[in-house]
């Protein structure tokens, strides 16, 4: 695998429209945020690899030696759901069994797809969507830099090229002018991520794939339950993958599922997940190259009963984003994450704010830390990593937009069940970080 030669100057060709044309959804940015622009050039490049300690990689840090007074994040386990899981324990199934027949049937009537087929992980769903799409060795696959790894790494198992393009600043979601400039004629797909559980721009990802002939997969794993414009995503693509990791809006887990409308993908998808088996029959059969990709019924039950209760927990997200926002409000030099106006429903799956420009991140994360709140960064751009450094050669300055995203977000305590008193004693902390953290 390699860049394609002249990507710089590919890149530098394809820039922003004038601020006349832009997005006509898209809010104006805070001008607290907008001293961190940069010029924006090369704004799309091809993918290239490395890590070391360059200005942009950030570290997730925590305070050592210190106690947290509220975890970052908790799933909420009910006893119904440990009810399901001691229900297969005590059967003969631990996997592909009936619970993970039902989970998956009530998970694409609740998307509003045909099908849905869990996997073990949301990194398997994504892969498995590359492999069913036939890209392969030489194909190029639209992507942002704005992610968790796993977005482009899927591209890379199968030795296709993950193309970044930079990113929005206020939705943080992938530019579709730069993704429509981005087409070559190895193009063979869009993988936009709905980031934070915010649609990305999906119709006009949509309109682009189809002027080209492309695969549009929406990587949602973040985004359970979020609605563009009416319309829950996951339902706009060829495929769509969710995922159930413990500090989602619902947990398995471990685990994740894959949406689709199409009778052939959800067939090749089920053999693929189970080693390329081709049927659960008396003989086995194995027509292609498969991956054990399998989620077990343990994880198929749990699903199940968080999903009967999706609805609530998505809710009582909602409410402790709305306290966290209501609270901010007189907190300075901080923007939280807002719906946009295309979004109908944001999922929350962090709650995520913006530091503006002159607060020192790395102090205030140490003041939170230091009273017990644990903090996170969301998220390292992709293409600062060392294996993206070293493999196609990305440097700091390549995705100004990600990078300064990236530069001035901090993930705060987040999950269904945080009570207000702590919401409060998280904000009032804050504060006091902001002011001790001014350069």
């Amino acid at each position: 695998m390699h860049p394609r030669s002249g990507s710089k100057e590919i890149g530098a060709a394809i820039s922003r429209p004038p601020k006349e044309t832009a997005r006509a959804d898209n809010p104006p940015v805070p001008e607290s945020l907008q001293q961190r622009r940069e010029p924006e050039t090369a704004n799309a490049y091809r993918v290239s690899t490395s890590r070391d300690n360059q200005p942009g990689n950030i570290d997730l840090i925590d305070a050592p030696g210190t106690t947290d007074r509220v975890p970052m994040s908790a799933p909420d386990i009910q006893p119904e759901d440990i009810d399901l899981v001691v229900q297969v324990l005590r059967s003969s199934r631990l996997s592909l069994g009936p619970f993970l027949e039902d989970f998956e049937r009530a998970f694409a009537k609740f998307i509003g797809s045909r099908h849905a087929v869990a996997v073990a992980n949301g990194t398997a769903g994504l892969h498995l969507c590359i492999r069913a799409a036939g890209i392969a060795d030489g194909d190029e696959v639209i992507t942002t830099p704005f992610s968790f790894i796993a977005t482009s790494n899927c591209i890379l198992y199968e030795r296709a090229t993950p193309v970044f393009v930079d990113i929005e600043e206020t939705s943080m979601n992938m530019d579709p002018v730069l993704a429509a400039a981005a087409v070559t004629e190895r193009t063979r797909a869009l993988l936009p991520v709905h980031v934070f559980g915010q649609p990305c721009a999906v119709d006009d990802l949509l309109a682009i794939a189809r002027k080209h002939g492309l695969v549009l997969i929406e990587d949602a794993c973040e985004a359970v339950g979020a609605e563009f414009k009416g319309r829950k995503v996951g339902t706009f693509g060829k495929a769509a993958v969710f995922s159930f990791y413990p500090n989602k809006q619902m947990t398995t887990g471990e685990g994740a599922i894959v949406t689709t409308d199409d009778d052939d993908w959800a067939h090749l998808l089920r053999s693929l997940r189970n080693q390329g088996r081709e049927s659960m029959g008396a003989e086995q059969h194995y027509p292609r190259l498969g991956f054990n990709y399998r989620l077990n019924e343990m994880s198929a039950a749990l699903g199940l009963g968080q999903l009967s209760r999706i609805e609530a927990m998505l809710d009582r997200r909602e409410r402790v984003a709305a306290h966290y926002g209501k609270l901010l409000i007189g907190v300075p030099d901080v923007v939280p994450l807002r719906a946009m106006p295309s979004t109908t429903r944001l999922s929350w799956f962090v709650y995520l704010v913006r530091l503006a420009a002159g607060i020192d991140r790395a102090r205030v994360m140490h003041e939170l830390n230091a009273k017990g709140i644990p903090v996170r960064v969301y998220f390292p751009p992709i293409h600062l990593e060392p294996f993206y450094r070293e493999r196609f050669g990305f440097k700091p300055g390549d995705f100004p937009v990600t990078e300064r995203v990236a530069a001035s977000t901090l993930a705060l305590p987040f999950y269904s069940n945080l009570s207000p008193g702590d919401t409060e004693y998280i904000v009032e902390a804050l504060r006091a970080a902001i002011a001790k953290a001014r350069i």
